[in-house]
């Protein structure tokens, strides 16, 4: 999929998912919606959140742990099915976010481009409009480029995001036997579960560059946000996450749930996934410290 494509398709995810869940709410005001869809909502909504965070995010992007073939391609399309964009793409723009972090070229930092209120719009989802951004998949992910099955999931990227829409309508219907849970089985299994998830996914970008708490003392803005820990399996310890970016665990306390990470114990724990990456204690301690943010940076 080109950048031209991409930008289409992601205006395209950011308009008729917030239209299905409109209608989604109004028919389950009316009582229409049942368990099978909502059923259908939840663990779609957890096969793809998991395909982002263990499979684009720690899997593909940072490349934190090992994962036999099959397990590496489930990821692969759960992350696939939220519609964020192909791994490819979804790898170099998360490479090169690290490699600049609020810094100039960096894709999606409030603090670059604008300031303030346009500054979270923009790091939110505004820079998916940007018709000059460029990631350089050659440049920041040429491994997965080099990878068959990564380029057929990346040329077939729409027909399968539509599969998983239509997919969850199909097999309402085939559970309950009733027509109209083609319509409801969409739109919890498809538009409500993709504009939720992404909205997470970018709030982890936009609010978690802007306010929360800073345990270690990283170059860019990156907070723990923790209110937005269970939604996002564990991302929102965005702090933690720039401090030590190739760590399989998210969550570095007890007291900080990172479904994700528990997700890798249990493939690790099964032989499914090996070479899992976490810091030390010691090194967790030696960088650990309760810091104001930086100062803000401003446009030259």
């Amino acid at each position: 999929m080109d950048g031209h494509a991409h930008r289409n398709f992601m205006m395209a995810t950011a308009i008729v998912p917030p239209l299905g869940v409109v209608v989604a709410i109004v028919l389950l005001w009316n009582t229409v919606v049942g368990w099978t869809e909502l059923g259908l909502f939840l663990g779609l909504y957890l096969f793809s959140g998991v395909g982002v965070t263990v499979g684009y995010h720690r899997l593909l992007t940072h490349r934190s742990f090992k994962a036999v073939k099959p397990v590496r391609l489930l990821l692969a399309l759960g992350g696939t099915l939220a519609g964020q964009g192909p791994a490819i793409t979804w790898a170099a723009h998360h490479r090169k976010h690290h490699s600049l972090a609020d810094q100039e070229g960096d894709p999606h930092s409030p603090h670059v481009e604008e300031q303030g209120l346009k500054g979270l719009w923009h790091a939110h989802m505004g820079w998916l409009f940007n018709e000059t951004l460029t990631s350089e998949p050659l440049r920041y992910a040429p491994d997965l480029g080099r990878e068959r099955a990564m380029r057929w999931m990346s040329r077939h990227f729409v027909a399968l995001v539509v599969t998983g829409v239509v997919g969850p309508g199909v097999i309402a219907y085939a559970i309950t036997g009733r027509p109209l849970t083609l319509l409801t089985g969409m739109l919890w299994g498809g538009l409500v579960r993709i504009f939720l998830l992404d909205h997470i996914t970018w709030a982890i970008n936009s609010v978690g560059h802007i306010t929360g708490r800073r345990r270690f003392a990283t170059k860019d803005h990156s907070h723990n946000v923790p209110l937005l820990s269970i939604v996002s399996l564990g991302e929102s310890f965005h702090n933690n996450h720039h401090a030590f970016p190739s760590s399989a665990a998210i969550g570095l306390r007890r007291t900080e749930l990172d479904v994700g990470y528990l997700v890798i114990r249990g493939l690790e724990r099964l032989g499914l996934a090996w070479d899992v990456r976490r810091p030390s204690g010691r090194r967790v301690h030696e960088r650990s410290a309760e810091v104001p943010a930086p100062m803000a940076l401003t446009r030259s």
